[in-house]
């Protein structure tokens, strides 16, 4: 009897550890820090862009999005449990060329961004890091049109020395548009170890870009421009990375 008495006892003591660390699986602080490589698949709205390029007499850029690459890397800071504060950046482009009017054209068109990332890590799901968070930053979209018909001279850039190549030089365009903005993008990823110090990541947010303004060549501002050629895009990051991971 005394000896289950001492065993009913010890059960009911070892309860309270036992729950205790149940609630507690899963539920322990991340820590660690990393950084790495990321290709980022954006689907800006190149439609505006076309409508021109069209005009130009060259075939539009493809609308089915744009790999942009680049690199990001974070750290746990530990006085708050499962935030991380890192950075990341971007850049890429898409091009068309073609022939027309005796002209050879091209429109390039790019994009990217950088910016500081904050995210906070689930602590209820182990094994691998899921991340809700933002990058707040600021990003730049840019449109170039070229049109040559001859090989330029060094002579001749600013002066065409006779009039025959004033005439191929007035023909010649190079133009460019830029829209500079601030963007605050709302992020989920996820990071899968692959041991403790190399991950995979995939992962994806939204663009949210603030300011529409667009200015031509030497900073000037362009009127007229399309209410819907904005910076704002959907994308889908993946990446590799390497540090300390304890998830």
């Amino acid at each position: 009897m005394k000896k289950l008495l001492s065993l009913f006892l010890l059960v009911i003591l070892a309860l309270p550890v036992t729950a205790q660390e149940g609630d507690e699986v899963g539920w322990v602080g991340r820590f660690g820090a990393a950084g790495g490589f990321s290709p980022v698949y954006v689907f800006p709205n190149v439609n505006p862009v076309n409508d021109l390029v069209k005009q130009f007499g060259i075939s539009g850029l493809s609308t089915s999005g744009m790999f942009t690459w680049g690199g990001s890397g974070y750290a746990y800071i530990m006085i708050i449990d499962n935030l991380r504060i890192g950075g990341m950046g971007i850049s890429g482009s898409i091009s068309t060329t073609g022939t027309s009017e005796g002209f050879n054209k091209e429109v390039d068109y790019s994009y990217g961004l950088g910016g500081l990332t904050v995210e906070y890590t689930l602590p209820f799901i182990n094994r691998i890091a899921v991340s809700v968070g933002t990058i707040i930053g600021v990003g730049s979209s840019s449109i170039q049109f070229y049109k040559n018909q001859d090989n330029y001279i060094w002579e001749g850039i600013t002066s065409p020395p006779h009039l025959s190549s004033r005439l191929v030089y007035d023909l010649n365009i190079s133009r460019k548009y830029t829209n500079t903005f601030f963007t605050i993008t709302p992020t989920l990823n996820v990071d899968i170890p692959l041991n403790r110090f190399i991950a995979f990541r995939v992962g994806g947010g939204y663009i949210f870009s603030f300011n529409n303004e667009w200015k031509v060549d030497n900073n000037q501002i362009l009127r007229g421009v399309p209410s819907d050629l904005k910076s704002n895009s959907f994308f889908i990051q993946t990446g590799i990375y390497f540090g300390l991971f304890a998830f």
